[in-house]
């Protein structure tokens, strides 16, 4: 009787035994499968991707702050800024260059991949404004106070942006066309692939004078204002965003269009000399 009993007990704390041995077992299992999952998911989120951003010339200086800025925040993230005049851009996305975002200069170029279907409708946002000047050199000793002074002997040659193509061309076009002086300053015209072309004249007086953006002028010391485009003279200076249709990283793009309409980036635009839109 005495060794009956002895085995009951022995028997007992042996299947206690099994049984905590099986829940340790089953918890480390558990824990082991959680912490994979955990670390496979770090490991997605932490996956290189490249972003390819299109956006214009006058863009450049703000943009690469912006790109080290991001960077650091998101160290998987790569961004590749690729500058130029908004038309040649355009004209790279419907070649079906490889593109993720496209910041235009002005919303002829965003609405015309619009209507060809090239872009997210939905992620096209308003972001900038800007503002048409007319600069002279630094050095300049040209009498040169307004846009109407163009046409007057006091000016040789005036560097402008490419109509076809460039943004800043374009508006200057109509500003001149609202004056009623567009044949005269043709005549004198020599034009820029870019905005930065035309500011880069100016800065070496290979112009007498040239129509930039105020953010390109801000850029430098070796160029000054003369004045804003006479109110009314031109559409307003509107920078469109948004995400090309044909982008294989769409979420990561538009998580990068958020950023740059977060509170951080529009002081930093502003900085820059961009109006912020409301």
């Amino acid at each position: 009787m005495k060794n009956n009993k002895i085995r009951k007990i022995v028997t007992m704390m042996t299947a206690r035994a099994v049984s905590t041995l099986m829940m340790g077992t089953l918890t480390a299992c558990g824990e082991e499968e959680e912490k994979q999952g955990t670390t496979q998911a770090d490991s997605r989120a932490k996956e290189p991707v490249e972003l390819t951003i299109l956006a214009a010339a006058s863009l450049t200086d703000v943009c690469n702050e912006i790109k080290t800025l991001y960077e650091a925040a998101n160290p998987n993230v790569t961004l590749t800024f690729s500058y130029g005049g908004s038309g040649a851009l355009q004209t790279q996305i419907e070649e079906g260059a490889p593109a993720d975002l496209f910041l235009s200069a002005a919303t002829k170029q965003m609405t015309a991949l619009q209507e060809q279907g090239l872009m997210e409708d939905d992620s096209i946002v308003q972001l900038l404004e800007n503002k048409v000047v007319l600069i002279v050199p630094a050095d300049s000793s040209l009498e040169v106070a307004s846009f109407e002074d163009v046409t007057t002997d006091k000016v040789t040659m005036i560097g402008l942006g490419e109509p076809g193509s460039v943004p800043v061309g374009q508006y200057s076009e109509e500003i001149f066309t609202t004056l009623g002086t567009l044949d005269e300053v043709k005549a004198k015209a020599n034009y820029g692939s870019d905005v930065r072309t035309v500011l880069s004249w100016v800065e070496t007086s290979a112009v007498d004078c040239g129509v930039v953006y105020a953010t390109d002028a801000y850029t430098t010391d070796r160029v000054k204002i003369v004045c804003e485009a006479p109110e009314g003279s031109c559409k307003r200076v509107i920078y469109p965003a948004g995400i090309v249709k044909a982008s294989g990283q769409k979420e990561e793009a538009a998580k990068f269009l958020e950023y740059l309409q977060s509170d951080e980036t529009s002081k930093l635009f502003a900085s820059y000399g961009f109006s912020l839109m409301n």
